[in-house]
This record gives structure tokens, sequence and C-alpha cells, in this order.
């Protein structure tokens, strides 16, 4: 045995030595590391111990011998609230929308229930009231009748408000479409035109956008509020805002300050072939080539944004953007139609507020741009 360890001994070399020192410091690092490791851990259960005990002693101070507070669910009976109470909230609402989402929530909102004495239920009972309190009486009759199972008080609230109206025809061969003041159509001989006007939605700043509706061949655009214009005095004749020089002089007359220094008074886009007319009431252009022109059909949906803080006019076609059709406007304007009968056809069209499309709303300024 000692023969063998005297020769095992022996066979070491000199580097053994270094190694085996090496790891011992090695050692007595990761020990040291791990006792540091152990009184920090000692240090943290020591101050988590201390907060656990103060929130007993706090909790026994309150009468609660619980360490941690407990929360109980509640569930609470609507049918107990006044339903006054509860209407007074949902009012504060700001839109249609936000309501039909209340209704899908929970029946208690948005069905009728059995103990109330409405006929209908909270939300339906929030969007009367809204309704019946914003809209005057001529807006109330061109929005539909509350009729159970056909037409909601949702449904009247949402129709207010997109609601556009043509309060104003210019002409005796138009008239309003069933009693609908949203919508107009031609009347009398064949290429006999008179326009309709949303007179009383004026647009000053900011930007605005309509859809129309379109049946037949009309001219879609934009004219400067005329408020003393008298709609009697052309009751009889045809009528038009460009392309009629013998009207011009009323139509000058009824200039304002607040038009400014424009020179677009009035702006139209004909559906049948793109084209694009103009005036400022000295000079007509008409059909106007522009980057963007596109003939139209019966049954399309035309959109325009008219944008104030950049000054342009811009079209697009079933939620499809078109291009600018008009820029360098400024002043106030308002939605106008000019309708005409073909003999295939008679122009129609119907107007709402609506959102203009994503493609619109986020677009730069594209300058008009003439095709020669």
């Amino acid at each position: 045995m000692a023969d063998n360890y005297d020769r095992a001994k022996s066979l070491k070399s000199p580097g053994d030595a270094e190694v085996v020192a090496e790891l011992r410091g090695r050692i007595a690092e990761l020990e040291s590391a791990v006792r540091n490791k152990e009184v920090a851990l000692r240090g943290r259960i020591a101050e988590l111990e201390y907060a656990n005990e103060q929130l007993r002693r706090r909790g026994q101070g309150e009468g609660n011998h619980e360490v941690l507070p407990v929360v109980v669910a509640a569930t609470v009976d609507l049918s107990r609230v006044d339903t006054s109470i509860v209407r007074h909230v949902t009012s504060f609402l700001a839109s249609s929308r936000e309501l039909l989402k209340l209704a899908l929530t929970c029946k208690s909102f948005g069905w009728r229930q059995p103990t109330s004495t409405l006929n209908w239920s909270l939300v339906e009972e929030v969007a009367r009231q809204a309704a019946c309190s914003m809209a005057t009486e001529e807006e109330m009759g061109c929005l539909p009748q509350y009729v159970r199972g056909t037409a909601t008080w949702l449904s009247i609230l949402h129709r207010y408000e997109h609601l556009l109206m043509f309060d104003v025809l210019l002409g005796g061969f138009i008239e309003h479409r069933n009693g609908d003041k949203t919508a107009v159509c031609a009347t009398g001989g064949f290429f006999s035109y008179s326009v309709a006007v949303s007179s009383s939605y004026v647009m000053t700043s900011g930007a605005h956008y309509a859809e129309f509706l379109i049946t037949g061949k009309p001219y879609i655009g934009i004219v400067r509020p005329m408020p003393g214009l008298d709609a009697d005095a052309y009751h009889e004749g045809e009528f038009c805002f460009i392309g009629m020089a013998r009207l011009q002089p009323d139509f000058l007359v009824q200039r304002s300050d607040d038009w400014g220094d424009g020179e677009v008074h009035a702006c139209e886009y004909y559906k049948y072939d793109g084209g694009v007319n103009w005036t400022d009431w000295d000079d007509d252009r008409i059909d106007e080539e522009w980057e963007g022109r596109e003939s139209r059909q019966s049954g399309d949906t035309v959109g325009m944004l008219l944008n104030l803080d950049e000054g342009t006019l811009t079209v697009c076609k079933n939620n499809r953007r078109l291009g600018v059709i008009k820029d360098g406007l400024s002043g106030p304007y308002c939605w106008y139609v000019c309708l005409g009968k073909h003999p295939t056809v008679t122009d129609a069209v119907s107007i709402k507020r609506g959102e203009a499309p994503c493609s619109i709303r986020t677009e730069q300024r594209q300058p008009n741009r003439i095709v020669l």
C-alpha cells in the first residue's frame, strides 16, 4: 500500500498542484456567493414576515381577522332600479351605435321588460327621446314612423344622425320622391332640368362627406348658400346653376361677404361621363377633364368629400376613390343635385351623410391636374 502511494505521488507533475489550487479557489468563491444569497433571501423573508404581521395587526384592529381582504362578487337586480335613473344615465351615450352596443350587453337594456310600463326596451326609450328632442318637425317628417317589427327607434335615431335633406327645390320639373325630402326625382318633359339644394346644411370649414344614390344621369355638386333666392319665382321653368346665362345675375346679387375671394361659386360632377363643370357666374367652364375621370352607371353610389381646410372636392364611386375634381375652394357651400328626364331613364337621387372611406380620409392633398 505504502509503495503504491509513494509511486503515485512520484508520478504527479508540477502543474497538478496549480490546477488543484485553482479549483479550490473557485470552490471558495462559489461557497461565498451561496452564503451571500442565503443572507439576502433570509433578509427578504424577514421583510415579508414583517409586512404580513403588520397586515394581521391592522386587520385585528378593524375587527377583521383575515390577513387579506376578501372580494365578494355581487349581482345587481336592475328591475329594482328606477327606470328613469337608468334612462338618464344611458342618455349620456353619444350615438345610436353606442346604444346598440348597450342593448346587446344584456336583456335588461335591450329587451322589453314585462314589469315595465314602456312599450319598448330601455335603450329604445332613450333612442326615442334623443330623436324627438334633437330633430325638428321638418326632419321628423323625413324619418320613418315607428312601427313595431318594421322600424325601431334605434333605426330612426340612426337615420337622423345621417340625415341630409333637399329642402329647397328650384325649377318646375322636380319633386320629392314619395314625400321623402332626402330623395328627389325629375318630372316633366325630356331634358328639362331642375335643381334640389340641401340649403339648411351650410359647410363653412372642415371636412364634410355625403353619399348620393343615383338613378339616371344627374349632376351632383356644391353651390354657394343663397337664402334670399325666391324658389317660387322659378317653379314653372327650367333651372340650372351652370349653363343658364339669364339666371347668373340672380345668383350674383345673392353674394355675401363670407363668400370671400373664391372664384368657384358652383361646381358639379356629371355622373354620365365623369365630366366636371364649374362657374364664377361670369364664365362657365364646361366638362373639364381631371385625373381619375370615369363614367358611371345607374345605381352607383357617389361619395363626395368637401375639405375646406385644404380647398378640395374629392369624388369616389361605390367606396372607391376616383380623385380630386376641384381645388382652390373657399367660403361656404351647400350640396345640390341637378336632374332631368331622358328618353330611356328619369334622374333620381337620394342623399345622406356618411363616413368617408379610408382611401379618402387618409389621402394627402393631390392638386387637380388638367389633362390636355
